[in-house]
Protein backbone atom coordinates (compact mmCIF):
# COMPACT_ATOMS: atom_id res chain seq x y z
CA UNK A 1 0.00 0.00 0.00
CA UNK A 2 0.94 3.67 -0.96
CA UNK A 3 -0.15 6.44 1.38
CA UNK A 4 -0.13 10.21 -0.74
CA UNK A 5 -0.69 13.46 1.49
CA UNK A 6 -1.67 16.11 -0.29
CA UNK A 7 -2.66 19.79 0.14
CA UNK A 8 -5.56 20.28 -2.48
CA UNK A 9 -6.41 24.02 -2.40
CA UNK A 10 -6.13 24.42 1.81
CA UNK A 11 -8.09 21.00 1.94
CA UNK A 12 -5.40 18.31 3.50
CA UNK A 13 -6.54 14.81 1.91
CA UNK A 14 -4.69 11.00 2.44
CA UNK A 15 -4.47 9.12 -0.70
CA UNK A 16 -4.45 5.34 -0.39
CA UNK A 17 -2.89 3.02 -3.03
CA UNK A 18 -3.74 -0.70 -2.67
CA UNK A 19 -4.36 -3.50 -5.02
CA UNK A 20 -7.79 -2.26 -5.13
CA UNK A 21 -7.34 1.23 -6.48
CA UNK A 22 -7.48 4.32 -4.91
CA UNK A 23 -9.19 6.14 -1.64
CA UNK A 24 -9.49 9.03 -0.54
CA UNK A 25 -9.78 10.28 2.68
CA UNK A 26 -10.08 13.38 5.29
CA UNK A 27 -7.55 12.83 8.44
CA UNK A 28 -8.80 14.37 11.44
CA UNK A 29 -6.79 15.60 14.43
CA UNK A 30 -6.98 12.08 16.56
CA UNK A 31 -5.46 9.75 13.92
CA UNK A 32 -9.31 9.24 13.01
CA UNK A 33 -10.25 9.96 9.08
CA UNK A 34 -13.00 9.94 7.12
CA UNK A 35 -14.18 9.16 3.47
CA UNK A 36 -13.52 12.25 0.99
CA UNK A 37 -15.84 11.01 -1.20
CA UNK A 38 -13.47 11.76 -4.76
CA UNK A 39 -12.98 8.78 -7.04
CA UNK A 40 -9.84 8.22 -8.52
CA UNK A 41 -10.07 6.32 -11.64
CA UNK A 42 -7.55 2.90 -11.41
CA UNK A 43 -5.88 4.61 -14.76
CA UNK A 44 -4.81 7.31 -12.96
CA UNK A 45 -0.99 6.64 -11.94
CA UNK A 46 1.56 8.47 -9.66
CA UNK A 47 2.96 10.46 -11.64
CA UNK A 48 -0.42 12.34 -12.81
CA UNK A 49 -2.04 12.64 -9.31
CA UNK A 50 -0.93 16.19 -8.58
CA UNK A 51 -2.38 17.01 -12.10
CA UNK A 52 -5.44 15.24 -11.39
CA UNK A 53 -6.29 16.04 -8.15
CA UNK A 54 -5.80 19.86 -9.55
CA UNK A 55 -7.91 19.19 -12.63
CA UNK A 56 -10.74 17.34 -10.29
CA UNK A 57 -11.11 19.83 -7.11
CA UNK A 58 -10.23 23.53 -8.91
CA UNK A 59 -13.14 25.06 -8.04
CA UNK A 60 -11.65 25.12 -4.64
CA UNK A 61 -8.82 27.19 -5.43
CA UNK A 62 -8.47 30.79 -3.65
CA UNK A 63 -6.08 33.84 -3.43
CA UNK A 64 -4.56 31.58 -0.19
CA UNK A 65 -4.77 28.15 -1.69
CA UNK A 66 -4.39 27.86 -5.58
CA UNK A 67 -2.65 24.99 -6.03
CA UNK A 68 -2.51 21.50 -5.24
CA UNK A 69 1.05 20.32 -3.10
CA UNK A 70 2.20 16.69 -2.55
CA UNK A 71 2.91 16.99 1.27
CA UNK A 72 4.66 12.80 1.63
CA UNK A 73 4.51 9.53 0.14
CA UNK A 74 4.83 6.64 2.23
CA UNK A 75 5.12 3.39 0.77
CA UNK A 76 4.51 0.11 2.80
CA UNK A 77 4.95 -3.45 2.08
Amino acid sequence: MQTFRYNVFGRELLIEKTNRGWSTFYPGPEGKRRSADIHIPDKIDEAELTQFLDDLCHEWASEKYPGVIRISHNAQP
